[in-house]
């Protein structure tokens, strides 16, 4: 017989495996451990597994032990009123009676007394009555509790007019929802409606805690996929008066943006008077982007817009300002006025008639824009002015417009040929080879651009074709290196650069936070300035604002946020769709342009005048003057000054920079009307 057939006997002996010695029978000493050491269950924890598996046996078993718990309180103290109610009869069945109203009227069954038939029937009644009025309460205390679910789900429908809309959840959340609460208009009360798919007591609590007090503005969260026609009609698209599409935060989710813009047209249609505005962040999806937004949609490329602004703070330090306040509900920004409407009136003589705002162009009938046109261009009875006010109430037209000095205008420079720039690149991502070609765009011929990077083979196939289509225009040249290692920003030589650019890389999953490594590389380039005492103007790209607080800083730093300008950027088209024309001549390559001028330029420095002295030597030489930058440490009031009143009089310092719009290349100066 084999060995695996052979069957144990009861009582019989054997050794257990592995042991050595033979069984036998088990003893109390020989207990297993957790057995010996069990501990006995306490009368609370029994009385409670008792009660959870009450709750198991269903509704019957709890309206029982309901009833005789009731019971068992109601009886002894009914007995008890009942024996010391003097007015009781003294008798026993008089005051079982007692008894048996106090606890009838207590547990609502009536209480009635007399023959058995008559107790049964007023018991039946009040059961019958008892469950219709727990029934009724329950219904409705289940309905008001699933409305109360379904709306905080998120899963309600809005009905509202005029309202704004913004699809998808991204970095520029707070960003877009802060700047539409405060941005100023004529209506007392805004909604703004976010549809995203999150739930919707967290989007309104991080929303509370970024955005803080709302004011008039009443926000509303939906839950629910942008790409959903059913979700998006929860937020009422076609009766809005704009939608904002966010950007996703990977550029690989660009797609949904393209597929969200497709909801959106077929929800509204494309002859819809709804503005939107939408974002990718490659511009491989732009064109679909477009397409599916249709003929009235505004669709920016982030990383574009994110390259040029890069390109125009290195080249020009402390511009990110400017392009900050003017982006902004919280400072001076751009608005459309009525033109003044008098026969053979011409631009210069409306700017010259606002004493409080500042004139920059004029939007056609058909919506064209003119900005910073000729000082002699008439105005049309249908033309509208573009200002720079506070808001739009602010600006007022004077008949007699504010007195400048012409004995202040400065001399006109002797032109110059432009001199080659020198920039260095310190790390690389996708927007390095965008600003490569804006620098080659931009800058004089014989600028060198110098990358520092660690060698991959993403950014030396990125760094070659950077150098085939920059040309001659621009020297580019990499020089491998990691730029958050002390040994490399110890190596570099600052001296003879015009600006650092920072960049940090793509963000993947797994790996540190793009702000993270370009916050290291910060301190090892501030270390390097410190050491050497020699400053470079520093511009740095961020995503994220708040690591913007924290970054180490110096003199004439420039830190562009892509993320929040963006954000700032489709919230001010989304009250003013002419703006992205504005936007887009503003930092485009040619054209008229915001710049940093020299105070020198412009007014005679070393003594005081009017910013209406500025404005006009500014508008001899073509120009359109709207601020001022004050030299670093300048009291009182140092820093940038947008849209200043033109009666302002100071006194000018050489450092002082002036902020214009203006061509690359000024025309002559004309004579002063």
């Amino acid at each position: 017989m084999r060995k695996e057939d052979k069957k144990v006997v009861p009582g019989q002996r054997g050794a257990a495996p592995g042991s050595g010695r033979t069984g036998h029978s088990p003893t109390p000493d020989r207990v297993p451990t957790d057995r010996r050491h069990h501990r006995t269950p306490s009368p609370g924890e029994r009385l409670r597994y008792w009660f959870d598996t009450t709750l198991t046996r269903g509704i019957a078993a709890l309206c029982g032990w309901l009833a005789l718990v009731c019971l068992a309180l109601v009886v002894p103290v009914s007995t008890v009123l009942a024996w010391t109610d003097q007015r009781t009869p003294a008798s026993l069945g008089s005051r079982i009676a007692a008894v048996w109203r106090n606890t009838g009227q207590t547990m609502r069954l009536g209480g009635e007394v007399g023959p058995p038939l008559r107790v049964a029937l007023s018991v039946l009644l009040a059961l019958i009555a008892l469950f219709y009025v727990s029934t009724l309460v329950s219904l409705i205390t289940t309905g008001l509790t699933d409305r109360l679910i379904a709306l905080n789900r998120g899963r309600g429908s809005i009905l509202e007019h005029g309202h704004t809309v913004v699809l998808g959840w991204s970095e520029q959340i707070p960003t877009v929802v802060s700047e539409l609460v405060a941005a100023r208009t004529d209506r007392r009360r805004r909604v703004v409606a976010v549809l995203a798919d999150r739930d919707k007591p967290a989007m309104e609590e991080d929303l509370h805690a970024t955005v803080g007090n709302t004011g008039p503005t009443r926000i509303v969260c939906r839950t629910g996929r942008p790409t959903d026609p059913a979700a998006l009609a929860r937020v009422s698209p076609a009766t809005a008066d704009s939608v904002l599409v966010l950007p996703r935060d990977d550029p690989r989710d660009d797609a949904e943006v393209v597929k969200t813009l497709l909801s959106l047209s077929a929800a509204v249609g494309e002859t819809a008077p709804v503005r939107i505005v939408a974002a990718v962040r490659d511009d491989r999806h732009l064109g679909a982007a477009r397409l599916a937004g249709g003929p009235l949609a505004t669709v920016l490329d982030m990383d574009d817009l994110a390259a040029r602004l890069l390109v125009d703070c290195a080249r020009q330090p402390g511009l990110s300002l400017v392009h900050q306040e003017l982006l902004d509900f919280a400072g001076h920004e751009f608005h459309t006025v009525p033109a003044p409407a008098a026969p053979g009136r011409t631009f210069a003589e409306a700017a010259r008639a606002c004493p409080v705002s500042t004139a920059v162009g004029l939007v056609h009938a058909d919506g064209t824009i003119a900005l910073n046109p000729p000082r002699s261009t008439p105005l049309r009875a249908d033309d509208t002015l573009l200002v720079i006010a506070e808001n739009e109430r602010s600006t007022r037209l004077t008949v007699t417009p504010a007195p400048h000095d012409p004995t202040a205008f400065a001399q006109t420079p002797d032109a110059s040929p432009p001199r080659p720039e020198r920039f260095l690149l310190l790390g690389w991502n996708r927007r390095a080879p965008r600003i490569a070609a804006h620098l080659a765009r931009r800058t004089p011929p014989g600028s060198t651009l110098d990358v520092v990077a660690e060698p991959r083979t993403a950014t030396r196939t990125g760094i070659r074709a950077v150098v085939a289509a920059a040309g001659t225009r621009l020297t580019v040249r990499h020089r491998p290196g990691d730029p958050t290692l002390r040994e490399t920003t110890d190596a570099l030589e600052l001296a003879g650069y015009d600006a650092v650019i920072v960049l940090g890389p793509d963000h993947r999953p797994g790996r540190p936070h793009s702000d993270d490594l370009t916050l290291v590389t910060l301190l090892h380039l501030r270390e390097r300035e410190r050491a050497s005492g020699l400053r470079v103007p520093v511009v740095t790209e961020m995503t994220d604002d708040r690591n913007r607080l924290i970054a180490p800083r110096a003199p004439g730093a420039d830190f562009v946020v892509s993320g929040r300008l963006i954000g700032l950027l489709m919230t001010q088209i989304s009250q003013n769709p002419h703006l992205a024309a504005v936007f887009e001549e503003l930092l485009a390559p040619d054209g008229n342009g915001l710049h940093l001028r020299p105070a020198a330029e412009y007014i005679r420095t070393g003594r005081t005048a009017s910013f209406a002295s500025v404005a006009a030597s500014a508008a001899r030489r073509g120009a359109c003057a709207i601020g001022y930058l004050t030299r670093p440490g300048a009291p009182p009031g140092h820093g940038l000054h947008v849209n200043p009143p033109k009666a302002e009089v100071r006194h000018w310092h050489p450092e002082d920079r002036i902020v214009v719009i203006t061509g690359t290349t000024p025309p002559a100066p004309a004579e002063v009307q």
